[in-house]
Order: structure tokens, then C-alpha cells, then sequence
């Protein structure tokens, strides 16, 4: 749900508060809230989070597993002024630690995250699968999972000259990813957040 204020640019999003801790989204100008989400879907960020972190511990690959706290700026139509928050975002060390004096934002002249994930909810789930999926592959992101508790699978979308490939798990399925390719987990676990 947007809401209804007069179009923002991008730079009037990054400096954009209405007074209250609601964080948005900017998608074609317009404020859209994020929701918190049920605890269900933020224990599945948190695990994903951990789980990403534990293999980068092990692999020592200088790269950092974040929750919702990058925004990455995103194409849309014609428009520039779209800027995602995914629920995780993977990116190196030295590309989180160049925003420390600054919005923590990859903008359209700077290297994609590593991976983004977006767990579906009810009220995102066409973004999620639609929009976010055409934007993600049009700002060469190289994987992108769509963790989908509502219909029980975890999508795993991998970047092929601009457009995604998927590849859909359920159950005790083992994950695919490139990205992380020593992760041993099964679609079941990430779905319920834990081993």
C-alpha cells in the first residue's frame, strides 16, 4: 500500500521522515511501508542471516549477510526513483564499510549485492515474484531467493544475461546455491527458520 503524498525523488526519499520508526520503500516515487512481517517470517530472515554467516565464517570469503539493512536502488519503467530493501542482503566487506558515513544504499554506479532474499508475505507476494524479480535481473544481481512460506517452497533465481533462471525447492529438497555452495540445508529447514 503506498501512500498518498505527492511523488518523491530519490534524494528526497533518503532524507524522507515522517516522524515515526515506519521504514519505506520507494517504488516509482511513492512511500510503500514495510510491514514488520509475523515472527514467523522474521525468524526465517534471522536463520537465513546465521546460516549465511556461519558459511562465510568457514570459507573466509570477505563478504557480510545483512538483515534488511541495505537499500539497493532499483530500475523500474523509465524511472530511477525506486529504491528495494530486501529482507537479506549479501555483499562484500569493503562495499558495506564504504557506507559508513552515508545512507546505506548500493546505488546504480556501484558493483550488485552478491544475492538478495525476499521472504513473501501476503501483502508483497506479486513484488516478490514479479517486480523485485525483473528489477534484481536488470541490476545484475546473480542470485535471488524467494523464500515463500505461503506456498511452502524456496525459489532460487540465477542471473542469466538479465533475466533469471529458477530452480523451485520444497520439502527436504537441498538448496543450490552458488553463492554459498558449502550450505547443507534443505527448503523445509529455511522455511521453518531452524535445523
Amino acid at each position: 500500500m503506498a501512500i498518498a503524498t505527492q511523488k518523491l525523488t530519490f534524494e528526497e526519499y533518503l532524507t524522507y521522515s515522517d516522524g515515526t520508526d515506519t521504514r519505506y520503500e520507494l517504488v516509482d516515487g511513492e512511500l510503500v511501508p514495510m510491514s514488520l512481517g509475523t515472527g514467523k517470517h522474521g525468524a526465517i530472515i534471522r536463520f537465513i542471516v546465521q546460516q549465511f554467516e556461519g558459511a562465510l565464517a568457514q570459507s573466509g570469503q570477505p563478504w557480510v549477510a545483512l538483515p534488511a539493512l541495505v537499500g539497493v536502488r532499483s530500475p523500474r519503467g523509465r524511472n530511477w526513483d525506486t529504491s528495494r530493501i530486501p529482507d537479506v542482503t549479501v555483499l562484500t566487506l569493503a562495499q558495506w564499510e564504504a557506507m559508513g558515513d552515508r545512507e546505506a544504499v548500493i546505488n546504480l554506479n556501484e558493483s550488485p549485492p552478491l544475492l538478495v532474499v525476499e521472504v513473501v508475505s501476503p501483502s508483497t507476494k506479486m513484488d516478490d515474484y514479479r517486480s523485485k524479480r525483473a528489477e534484481y535481473g536488470l541490476l545484475d544481481i546473480p542470485e535471488y531467493w524467494i523464500v515463500d512460506p505461503l506456498d511452502e517452497k524456496v525459489t532460487i533465481c540465477l542471473l542469466e544475461h538479465h533475466f533469471y533462471d529458477a530452480a523451485e525447492y520444497q520439502g527436504n529438497d537441498l538448496i543450490q546455491s552458488p553463492t554459498f555452495p558449502e550450505l547443507r540445508l534443505t527448503a523445509a529447514q529455511i522455511l521453518a527458520g531452524k535445523r
